[in-house]
């Protein structure tokens, strides 16, 4: 006999297997006992990222290729006949709280924001699938679980906490990922010169340590690389998906998604249900090398088709920041600025990089 830990969602069990004699039927009813989710509703995963198990009842444990001491996660399937929420696949459901203002500025390169950004009627607790201020629907019902918008603090970390969130599964670790950013700027002078980074070297790397410090594309490609993993950033403004992919030798063919508002990025992962704990969702799934998986209709591009419904969704609420046409200040000078170009034209002629929203 040999341990096995099993996620469900009650919790977290270790059950004895006999992995020499036992039949894939033995371990469900060993599932059975400990979660009371019968056997013709569970839905088992295994590895990292999990992926689905062919159960075979007939056939002996050693057919589902497990490992001893490995994790196995289980979920219950709607019985036959019975469907659990209404609605069609992908259908949105929206989430009952206002709009939420956000603010700050949008980066395609680190910006450093004047202060403490302002906070509007965000609601957000830990729990996820708990009321967000977005006015944007909390998660849309996939094949595979919910694809949950995972908010994050407007605090000007928020590109960090949702990749923090969604590869370290704890969002207080936004300041790592900050320092692995400016380690990768620092150790590839070449890559990452002073023309791309649109600012002297150091004087980038130091910024964007700061937790003030916005970020945006340059940093979405570093850390796609860091964590071998494809990150789709979707605009919810223009539906647009942005794909920050990781050298082909080290593509593990992983996805990671975030909801990018125009000025506020959150995270968003994959619940098996909707009441399931954080430690059981799903933050990077599998299957994603560039547009192949659009080509094969797979897992991924339903989930990411399913976070183009969260954006479809945001945007018919106006959860969103046009950032050509909003006003700001210059917080050195005082001017007033139309919009991202003009900032930008502003930032050159003057070198001032703070700015505010009216």
């Amino acid at each position: 006999m040999a341990p096995v830990r099993l996620r469900h969602p009650k919790g977290v069990t270790t059950i004895q297997v006999d992995f020499t004699n036992a039949t894939v039927q033995d371990l469900q009813q060993e599932i059975f006992a400990a979660t009371e989710i019968p056997p013709s509703q569970q839905d088992l995963k295994a590895g990292y990222p999990p992926h689905p198990l062919t159960i075979v009842p007939e056939l002996p444990i050693d057919s589902l290729g497990l490992q001893q001491g490995e994790q196995l996660v289980v979920t219950q399937r709607p019985a036959a006949g019975h469907q659990a929420f209404q609605g069609s696949k992908g259908t949105a459901f929206p989430a009952p709280s206002p709009a939420a203002a956000m603010t700050g500025l949008t980066a395609s390169q680190v910006r450093e924001s004047p202060g403490p950004s302002r906070t509007g009627s965000a609601v957000s607790t830990s729990k996820a699938g708990s009321a967000r201020g977005g006015g944007g629907p909390e998660y849309v019902l996939t094949s595979n679980g919910y694809l949950m918008h995972r908010v994050v603090p407007d605090d000007n970390s928020c590109l960090f906490s949702s990749i923090a969130l969604i590869f370290e599964q704890d969002m207080s670790k936004a300041q790592s990922i900050r320092r692995i950013v400016a380690d990768a700027i620092q150790k590839d002078p070449v890559k990452w010169n002073e023309a791309i980074l649109g600012r002297p070297r150091e004087e980038y790397i130091k910024t964007i340590l700061k937790p003030s410090a916005w970020g945006g594309a340059i940093e979405l490609s570093i850390l796609a690389e860091h964590y071998a993993t494809e990150i789709d950033s979707v605009d919810v403004e223009t539906g647009r998906v942005d794909r920050f992919t990781p050298p082909p030798e080290r593509d593990s063919g992983n996805r990671a998604i975030v909801i990018y508002s125009g000025i506020h990025y959150d995270a968003t992962s994959l619940a098996p249900m909707l009441d399931a704990p954080e430690d059981f969702h799903q933050t990077i799934t599998s299957g994603a090398k560039g547009e192949k998986g659009a080509e094969s209709g797979g897992e991924e591009d339903e989930v990411l088709a399913a976070a183009k419904k969260l954006a479809d969704a945001l945007r018919a609420k106006r959860a969103y920041t046009n950032t050509a046409t909003f006003e700001l200040k210059c917080q050195i000078c005082g001017k007033g600025l139309k919009g991202e170009k003009e900032a930008r034209a502003h930032a050159s002629e003057t070198g001032h990089v703070e700015f505010g929203e009216y």
